[in-house]
């Protein structure tokens, strides 16, 4: 399951990337505003969800419990890191874009 998170966080990154370069395609007529927030909300919803097994699947490897293994915890351990850094740089960039926007001359 957190393999569908970690592509739908590198599609959106994708699709957030392409649209930031200025990309030929147009959105459709009725996308907005709010759909970039709503992207960024459900794209943070997903690393936090990935942060929430890993650390599940942590807990439960330190408790002992039966059909949890340490490649698994570990992997999760290392999905949730990656996504984490991802949203990072991507609020670094829109942050950076801000900035710009903000120190322009008009």
């Amino acid at each position: 399951m957190s393999d569908i998170n970690i592509n739908q966080v590198l599609a959106q990154m994708r699709a957030l990337s392409a649209a930031a370069s200025g990309s030929t395609e147009r959105p459709d007529e009725g996308t907005s505003g709010a759909d970039f927030a709503q992207l960024m909300k459900n794209s943070l919803d997903d690393v936090n969800a990935a942060q929430a097994k890993s650390r599940e699947l942590a807990t439960a490897f330190e408790m002992g419990e039966k059909g949890v293994e340490l490649p698994e915890v570990m992997v999760a351990l290392q999905k949730a890191s990656i996504s984490f850094q991802a949203i990072t740089q991507v609020r670094n960039k829109l942050l950076s874009a801000y900035q710009d926007v903000m120190n322009m001359q008009v």
